[in-house]
């Protein structure tokens, strides 16, 4: 049983009937729908229910049916998400990169990728190579730059990092 039935929350629940809705009244190939479907079944349902195998599946079967850019661009980000709650920080960098080559303007995407950068520059120190530290936290640095040049106000703590060690110009 697809997921979308299965009762959820209030909110949950919401969205899904204004999804439903929406799906119906704008000028979409079934194909489209179907691939929203998915989306919405990984992010609302298997997603937020720390359910990451099968949001997986939901995803990939999206990315199968997803023809937009833009919206493959939000698949490959969440993608990335779950590998990154699995500590598989290699394969969420190369998601969000995929995700940045459909839509540059995700500055999530940029702040996640700083966030892999900056723990694996304070796992350098742990180990003893300051050097290696050193590059993984310039890393870190750009990707917040970049993070923050499209949305100023955000990513506060990291402004304050990049101010503190001298990284921000």
């Amino acid at each position: 049983m697809p997921r979308s039935r299965i009762t959820g929350n209030l909110i949950d629940k919401t969205f899904s009937i204004v999804a439903n809705i929406l799906l119906r009244i704008i000028p979409t190939t079934s194909g489209e729908k179907e691939a929203f479907t998915y989306y919405r079944d990984g992010v609302m349902s298997a997603q937020s229910e720390g359910n990451y195998a099968e949001a997986l599946q939901n995803y990939y079967e999206a990315m199968r049916l997803e023809i937009d850019p833009y919206d493959r661009s939000y698949i490959l980000y969440n993608i990335g998400l779950i590998h990154t709650s699995n500590g598989e920080h290699t394969k969420a960098l190369e998601y969000y990169f995929r995700a940045l080559e459909r839509n540059p303007f995700l500055p999530q995407a940029f702040n996640n990728m700083a966030v892999i950068c900056h723990y694996r520059g304070e796992q350098a120190i742990r180990q003893g190579d300051s050097e290696i530290a050193e590059a993984w936290f310039d890393q870190a640095a750009e990707y917040w730059k970049q993070a923050i040049a499209l949305t100023p106000g955000n990513y506060i703590e990291a402004q304050n990092w990049l101010k503190i060690t001298r990284r921000f110009e």
